[in-house]
């Protein structure tokens, strides 16, 4: 949905959008958080289902707002999550680079 959309579907969903916007923010920042852990190699498992649980929020809710890509790289991570075995360089990586994507993807919706 264009967020410039003077429709009331629009502006309803700009509302939306600012009212739960620290919550998205604060998903994100939990990915990221996870991310270092884990690039740390000090992901705990609490830590691991919080980011499971913001990635599968974060998935939902980007969808409602048309940010697409938001949704398919949060589900991304909700996948990582639920498989965690254990440190990889490689996924620490990826981890981090989707993290910081959904940080501008989300940023760029304001």
């Amino acid at each position: 949905m264009d967020r410039n959309d003077a429709s009331p579907l629009g502006a309803a969903l700009d509302a939306l959008w600012a009212r739960f916007l620290p919550e998205m923010e604060s998903r994100v920042a939990t990915l990221e958080s996870a991310a270092e852990a884990f690039q740390a190699d000090r992901l705990s498992e609490e830590e691991q289902k919080a980011a499971h649980s913001a990635a599968h929020k974060l998935a939902g809710v980007l969808g409602t707002f048309g940010l697409t890509r938001g949704t398919v790289l949060a589900r991304e991570l909700e996948m990582m999550y639920a498989q965690q075995n254990g440190r990889d360089d490689t996924e620490a990586g990826q981890l981090k680079q989707i993290a910081a994507e959904l940080r501008g993807i989300v940023a760029g919706r304001k």
